[in-house]
C-alpha cells in the first residue's frame, strides 16, 4: 500500500478530524471541569464559613457538567454504566435545583 492510499484511508476513519486539536480539546474540558469543581468547593466553604448557610444550586451546576458528560458518553458509545451514571446525575441535579428554587422562593 502506498503513502497516499494510508493517508485517504487514515482521513477517512479520522473524517479529517485533527487528532491533536481532539485530544487538546478533550485535555481542557478535564481541566474546566476540574476547575469549576475546586472554585464550587471554595465558595461552598467560605459561604459556610461566613454562615450564609448551604447555596445547593452551585452543587447542581457542578453535577450538572458530569451529568452531560454521561449522557453524552452514553448517546455515543451506547456504554450502561454511562446511563446508569447519567440517570443519577440527573436525579441528582433535579433535587439540588428544585431544592435550590424552593428555598429562594420560600
Amino acid at each position: 500500500m502506498d503513502k497516499e492510499k494510508i493517508l485517504a484511508k487514515s482521513r477517512a476513519e479520522n473524517r479529517n478530524k485533527d487528532m491533536y486539536e481532539l485530544e487538546v480539546t478533550k485535555l481542557a474540558n478535564s481541566a474546566a471541569v476540574t476547575v469549576m469543581l475546586i472554585i464550587a468547593a471554595v465558595f461552598f466553604i467560605v459561604q459556610l464559613s461566613v454562615g450564609g448557610g448551604l447555596n445547593y444550586g452551585i452543587w447542581a451546576i457542578v453535577f450538572g457538567s458530569n451529568m452531560a458528560l454521561r449522557w453524552v458518553r452514553f448517546i455515543k458509545l451506547h456504554s450502561r454504566i454511562d446511563l446508569v451514571l447519567a440517570i443519577f446525575y440527573t436525579a441528582v441535579v433535579a433535587a439540588l435545583a428544585g431544592y435550590h428554587i424552593y428555598s429562594l422562593i420560600s
